[in-house]
């Protein structure tokens, strides 16, 4: 049975399937199509031909613009499983032609999205991906299956990401690079094939990060990713050094844990 909230304003052109629940003070627009195992939380706009549909769910005050697909089945050749889930939180907007893909069954049938995310047009959220809060994907950005991408990253226009691929809190990705590795926190990649570049330092300090943690975060850069040896053997040599900086520990912790991908690295693209 559908659930419509009584202050929810549904445009005669949509089409709202039974079964779907519409919170309050919900707008859907002309051709916008809503699926029946859909929720939308109160004060969603839905402007004009956006589809939203399979096992969704989205929080309040998203803004879905025209052409978007939210909710649409895996592009994976392994979808098996009617259990597949998309769940998106609070104040997420996204842009015209934007798709965002539900999980498989063998990715745990999940894909979720954060808080407080905008998707630029043509941005694409993949299978199984987890994202956390305030992240910013430009125009034509791709993320391919089982990406993981952490608090406040920004990725440029038309970058692409490897599956299974962690890009670390606040880390910025210029446009066109292709991430086929993972990024460690605060890190900048560059380029196809990616190679980091440096710290987001602009970021680092918009976010109120103080200029001396800021180089101390620079140096371990330096003793993890310019000495000799591995960048995973030079993290874990320097942790007692830094126990003293959150920040540093944030990306020592990063390197260590496990993961499908190899690191990022200013050399030759990974180590």
């Amino acid at each position: 049975m559908t659930r419509i909230a009584a202050s929810a304003v549904i445009h005669p052109m949509a089409v709202v399937e039974d079964g779907a629940t519409i919170g309050d003070n919900v707008r859907i627009g002309p051709f916008c199509h809503i699926g029946p195992e859909v929720v939308l939380g109160d004060g969603c706009e839905l402007i004009s031909n956006a589809v939203v549909t399979g096992k969704t769910v989205i929080g309040r005050n998203a803004r879905i613009f025209p052409c978007a697909v939210i909710g649409g089945e895996s592009q994976s050749i392994h979808k098996e499983g009617s259990d597949n889930t998309l769940t998106i939180g609070d104040n997420c907007t996204m842009r015209e032609g934007v798709t965002m893909n539900a999980g498989t069954k063998g990715g745990g049938g999940k894909t979720v999205v954060g808080n407080n995310n905008l998707f630029l047009a043509n941005s694409h959220v993949a299978h199984d991906c987890i994202l956390a809060d305030n992240i910013i994907m430009s125009n034509n950005v791709m993320l391919a299956g089982h990406v993981i991408v952490e608090d406040r990253v920004i990725l440029g226009g038309g970058s692409a990401v490897h599956q299974f691929t962690r890009i670390g809190r606040q880390a910025f990705i210029g446009g066109l690079s292709a991430v086929s590795y993972d990024v460690i926190p605060y890190g900048m990649l560059n380029g196809n094939p990616g190679v980091l570049a440096g710290l987001n330092v602009v970021g680092m300090t918009r976010a109120g990060i103080d200029r001396p943690v800021i180089h101390k975060v620079r140096r371990a850069f330096k003793d993890i990713f310019e000495a000799e040896g591995s960048a995973r053997a030079n993290a874990a040599a320097i942790r007692e050094q830094y126990l003293d900086c959150a920040q540093v520990i944030e990306i020592l912790d990063f390197i260590a844990a496990d993961s499908d991908r190899a690191l990022s690295s200013p050399h030759r693209g990974k180590s």
